[in-house]
């Protein structure tokens, strides 16, 4: 895995700058945040929360217009291949925390949908909700494919194995009766190779579950153009039916370049999700340093669209499985708990 390098450097700059990163190095708690792949909504997203939950020893303090995250800690963002990938590594105790989709959170704690047959993953749990994650199916402007049934017999990238973005692409083929292999040549690689792929005649389309702007359909957008597929009618009803932590929802018109009309889809909430055979204080620090972090609205809304969505407000938008102990005990305090 790839490890965010302007979040950990910048940390331990901070430390050694201030002179006593040795004489406190026992102190210092390393949090890891596992995410997707480059060009997704998750790296990124990852990258902000690990600068704003961070604040290593020797760091000026909150009060002296340092950090205001948690006292000692160091968050590591990671790229990863996604929700499904990243509660593997929880339940493989290789991270401290991870994003998730609220369907894989659900079926993975149950033992259900893609994990059926598994043992439930009962030490997941939830630090908070952060973001809505949007269905995107993309085409190459010049491919003709105006439904997603005009997928049949095109190529598509379906997304990275043990990716949620795979599981939401698999439920929305799966609604418009399309088998991915007979009516269509999956590949399984993420969106921004999709839409290299595209560009280069090897592709007609991909599908991606991620937080508008995307930035490699951004790019596509912007470049080569880029068709938005809208999912709706009665395959969006047998969708959302199938997996109910899905709702109908739209990317707004104007999102990306060419696509000036709302266009119809489905929405998923976005997770971070950790595991509860770690301390509550630390899930506690965590969290406090996301909510209770007067700089963090601020550095969030400014690094990416989607960090303004992140607010204590929403903290429980699509959370399926319980809390982690310790954000329990701080969304208590705040006086904004809900079971």
């Amino acid at each position: 895995m790839k490890i965010n390098a302007v979040a950990y450097t910048a940390a331990l700059a901070t430390a050694v700058a201030a002179g006593s990163f040795a004489a406190q190095a026992q102190d210092m708690k390393f949090f890891r945040i596992a995410s997707g792949s480059a060009g997704g909504t998750y790296f990124p997203m990852a990258g902000l929360l690990a600068q704003v939950i961070s604040n290593p020893p020797g760091a000026r303090t909150c009060a002296k217009g340092g950090n205001c995250g948690m006292e000692g800690l160091v968050a590591i963002a990671q790229s990863a291949h996604g929700s499904v990938a990243n509660v593997n590594s929880l339940k493989s105790d290789q991270i401290e925390s991870g994003f998730a989709q609220s369907d894989v959170t659900f079926w993975a704690y149950n033992g259900t949908g893609p994990f059926k047959g598994k043992e439930p993953l009962k030490k997941l749990c939830v630090l908070g909700s952060l973001f809505a994650e949007h269905v995107h199916v993309v085409a190459g402007v010049d491919r003709k494919v105006k439904s997603v049934m005009d997928l049949k017999g095109k190529k598509v990238a379906m997304g990275l194995p043990a990716s949620g973005a795979l599981v939401g692409a698999r439920l929305v083929v799966g609604s418009y009766g399309l088998d991915e292999k007979k009516d269509f040549t999956p590949e399984y690689v993420k969106s921004k190779t999709g839409a290299d792929k595209i560009r280069d005649g090897h592709l007609d389309a991909f599908i991606t579950v991620t937080g508008y702007p995307n930035a490699s359909v951004t790019e596509m957008a912007s470049t080569q153009g880029a068709k938005l597929v809208p999912v709706e009618g009665a395959a969006r009803d047998a969708l959302i039916k199938k997996a109910p932590f899905y709702s109908a929802d739209v990317i707004p018109g104007g999102t990306y370049k060419g696509n000036p009309k709302d266009t119809q889809t489905v929405t998923v909430s976005a997770l971070w999700v950790s595991r509860n055979n770690l301390p509550a204080d630390l899930h506690y620090g965590v969290v406090k340093g996301l909510f209770g972090n007067k700089k963090a609205a601020k550095i969030l809304s400014n690094g990416h669209a989607k960090g303004k969505s992140i607010t204590l407000k929403t903290h429980n938008v699509g959370v399926p499985i319980p809390y982690c102990e310790g954000a329990a005990k701080f969304y208590k305090e705040a006086g904004v708990y809900q079971k």
